[in-house]
């Protein structure tokens, strides 16, 4: 469960730069939005491998 726990932080680590780039239109809270998705879609794409490794060895 320590990797929903690590999606789940990252995720809401992003609030407030979204409401900042959102709402105020503060471009470099948009930055930091996109590096976050951008770890976000790393991370995404990490959990996947480990699910497909796990499902194929059990």
């Amino acid at each position: 469960m320590s990797r929903f726990s690590e999606v789940s932080e990252l995720v809401n680590g992003l609030k407030d730069d979204f409401e900042k780039f959102y709402e105020k239109g503060n471009s470099a809270a948009g930055t930091r939005v996109r590096k976050g998705m951008q770890d976000l879609k790393n991370m995404a794409q990490e959990i996947r491998k480990e699910v497909q490794d796990k499902k194929n060895a059990g």
